[in-house]
């Protein structure tokens, strides 16, 4: 969500996308607009994505629930720094979740 102007992050207006730089508004194309919820925090707007699994890398592994074979994942650090990331898959299919060490 950057400007097509001045290439700008866009931020929630009176429920479109307006650049702080050059003032342009602009309306959330198709394809974000069902994934854009645009929440009042104290006295501004803030947006926030609700699902990015499109945007997400897939991996070729099995679901545990459905057995269905592709996943999306994220690397998360879930312990102390010195330790390994936790990947955490979702499956594409039924949105099972579930991580490995």
């Amino acid at each position: 969500m950057f400007c097509p102007k001045c290439k700008c992050l866009l931020f929630p207006k009176d429920g479109k996308l307006a650049c702080r730089k050059c003032g342009a508004e602009h309306e959330p194309s198709s394809a974000q607009k069902p994934n854009v919820i645009i929440h009042k925090a104290r006295d501004r707007e803030v947006a926030v994505l609700d699902e990015v699994s499109g945007t997400l890398p897939t991996a070729d592994v099995e679901c545990p629930s459905c057995g269905h074979r592709k996943a999306y994942w994220v690397l998360r650090q879930t312990r102390a720094a010195d330790e390994p990331a936790t990947r955490i898959y979702r499956c594409v299919k039924c949105s099972k979740s579930w991580r490995e060490y």
